[in-house]
């Protein structure tokens, strides 16, 4: 991974995190606002301009791809580069996680 797409990413926005998420499987936009607010209960509604905003910016870093389109609709799916940087996401989260439990 180079160090754009690292700088880039890691911090990740929530927006950013539950796309990469979300697109473990294929998954469309409207789906993954869908999957999101159900995963969230609905403490979390992704926006149509940020979602895809998010979704170009991301496919042009590499780290979702299109991979078909079904009714209108185009399908992604994280790549090889998107599941790397959803991994050292989650470790950040993690050691965030830990430094908190130890101080509480």
């Amino acid at each position: 991974m180079n160090q754009h797409i690292k700088k880039v990413y890691v911090p990740m926005t929530e927006t950013a995190f539950y796309i990469l998420l979300c697109l473990k499987k294929p998954n469309h936009g409207y789906g993954i606002v869908q999957t999101v607010e159900r995963l969230t209960e609905g403490a979390i509604r992704l926006a149509p301009g940020t979602m895809y905003g998010s979704l170009s910016k991301m496919e042009k870093d590499g780290l979702i791809q299109f991979i078909r389109e079904e009714d209108k609709r185009k399908i992604y799916q994280i790549t090889d580069l998107g599941l790397e940087v959803l991994q050292l996401e989650l470790k950040r989260i993690e050691w965030l996680y830990r430094i908190a439990q130890e101080e509480i």
